[in-house]
């Protein structure tokens, strides 16, 4: 069951409270029997590990997966062709 933190309005006294959700909120100081409201707070989350980004989690684009192989076919290699740079001559 979550812990509720409350807040006196009139004598500002704060304590907490072990509530079920579907119980009623509190509506009495039980220091005064003033009028009590709930504290919000920020919940501080950490996610550790991959997969949070949806560029974590992927290696290949989906383009690429393909449901049933590709039929082979043999091919010849490329002809490898060199290019040397240009040198200038300093004649």
């Amino acid at each position: 069951m979550p812990t509720y933190e409350y807040l006196c309005n009139e004598c500002e006294h704060a304590f907490e409270a072990v509530q079920s959700f579907t119980e009623a909120a509190i509506e009495h100081c039980p220091k005064c029997d003033g009028q009590v409201r709930k504290v919000y707070n920020n919940v501080g989350v950490v996610f550790k590990g991959s997969g949070f980004y949806k560029t974590d989690s992927r290696t290949t684009t989906p383009a690429a997966k393909t449901d049933t192989p590709a039929a082979k076919t043999e091919s010849k290699p490329a002809a490898k062709t060199e290019s040397k740079p240009a040198v200038k001559s300093t004649e």
